[in-house]
């Protein structure tokens, strides 16, 4: 959903939006919807308000797939482009919610897109307790326990068992 930067008025906009779109590498599960207020001051346009998604992932550790349901407050400041130097511009704390729009309209979708996957984790967890399965055996821990004997020593390490050994003797 594209907005023209003209029918942002004086008092702002208000929309309730529901989209319906795809991520690289990220199944969503049902549409995202988004409650956004944009206003305008001077130059700048102030979009907030909260989105809601649910994603489907597969966990990091069990390999079990989950849905999870996202609440993203969203607080973000776009400048026009132009005001960007074309000196090397590095990022300040301060900078870290700005974006910046060229042309006369600004893409809903791509902000609500751009929110999801900075607030995806890195490692997705069915369960914050999750076992994950036994690097042995392959079974899944969270539902039983293995009889594989445990873990094997990991054979690399065996010269340093052997010095640990002798400085005991």
């Amino acid at each position: 959903m594209k907005i023209a930067i003209e029918d942002i008025l004086d008092e702002g906009l208000n929309l309730d939006i529901e989209e319906e779109f795809s991520l690289e590498n990220h199944s969503l599960v049902s549409p995202v919807t988004a409650h956004l207020g944009l206003r305008k001051t001077g130059q700048e346009i102030i979009i907030n308000g909260e989105l809601r998604a649910e994603l489907e992932f597969q966990c990091s550790r069990c390999l079990k797939k989950f849905i999870k349901h996202l609440a993203i407050p969203i607080e973000v400041v776009y400048h026009p482009l132009e005001e960007l130097s074309p000196d090397k511009h590095e990022l300040k704390n301060d900078e870290m919610d700005m974006g910046f729009y060229t042309g006369e309209e600004i893409d809903l979708q791509d902000i609500l897109k751009e929110q999801i996957l900075l607030n995806i984790q890195i490692k997705t967890l069915c369960d914050e307790n999750c076992k994950g399965i036994c690097s042995k055996c392959g079974s899944d821990l969270n539902i039983e326990t293995c009889n594989c004997g445990g873990k094997e020593p990991d054979q690399r390490l065996e010269v340093l068992k052997k010095i640990f050994e002798k400085r005991k003797e």
